[in-house]
């Protein structure tokens, strides 16, 4: 068997050992999101939307739809590697990936595609909440696709270089619970920049949530507060500098050891 077969065999396992962690505890993983979003739709959407009226020329559901799916995803791309590495970590499981034939780079892949497919999981089970409460029209289907499996790797290298961090369990709740998720909030989900005051819409503008919450939006809908070059150039940046720190620290071992 050649080195490349050798290769995907290795990178298969992890895959296929993330989809089956999981799937098999699905009511923990995949029920919460599609609860938590269409309760999204019935308080901001029917009770708060119906005063707030349209918003870009939509209803206010359609306006959230897309910042709902890209919350969910997210969340469940990063919280997947965070855990499921910090796991391995801990059970001295990744000393015994690092001593095989794999490379670091394959690892980090595989694990990487393991948060992808749960995004892809949730956002999925997001989209179909989410046709019970507005209809969704997608404007731009490549771009919808592109700026997803972008937006899901950032998160999931995120929560690969937290995991290596981490040093215990409670390390791990810090980062979603500190900083993703008031980025999150703050990054235009529910409203549009422009409605905010002159200081706070700049300061917005530093926010890497709100690229790709009106990137996804601009895909769907065809309306954006920020251009969409620019949210396809800051997502390949931070996938790419966040590629880089991962592959480094584990090339050099740190924070590896638990």
């Amino acid at each position: 068997m050649d080195r490349q077969s050798v290769n995907w065999i290795a990178f298969q396992t992890i895959l296929i050992k993330e989809i089956l962690r999981f799937i098999r505890i699905w009511p923990q993983t995949l029920l919460p999101p599609a609860i938590t979003t269409a309760l999204y739709f019935i308080i901001f959407g029917q009770i708060i939307g119906s005063r707030i009226g349209e918003m870009g020329g939509f209803s206010y559901s359609e306006y959230i739809a897309p910042g709902l799916i890209m919350l969910t995803v997210i969340n469940n791309s990063y919280s997947n590697v965070v855990s499921s590495f910090f796991g391995a970590k801990f059970q001295h499981y990744v000393e015994e990936l690092q001593v095989s034939p794999m490379s670091n780079i394959l690892i980090i892949a595989g694990y990487i595609a393991g948060g992808i497919a749960r995004g892809l999981f949730v956002g999925v089970i997001v989209t179909i909440v989410t046709l019970f409460f507005t209809p969704i029209s997608i404007h731009n289907i490549p771009l919808t696709i592109l700026i997803f499996f972008l937006t899901s790797a950032v998160f999931a290298l995120a929560g690969f270089i937290n995991a290596i961090f981490a040093k215990s369990f409670d390390d791990i709740s810090i980062i979603p619970t500190f900083v993703l998720t008031p980025l999150t909030y703050l990054g235009g989900v529910f409203y549009s920049v422009s409605l905010l005051p002159g200081f706070w819409e700049k300061l917005s503008y530093f926010n890497p949530i709100l690229y790709m919450v009106n990137g996804f939006r601009y895909s769907m809908l065809g309306i954006s507060d920020i251009s969409i070059g620019w949210t396809i150039a800051i997502l390949c940046a931070l996938f790419a500098t966040l590629c880089f720190v991962a592959t480094y620290l584990m090339n050099k071992g740190i924070g590896l050891k638990y």
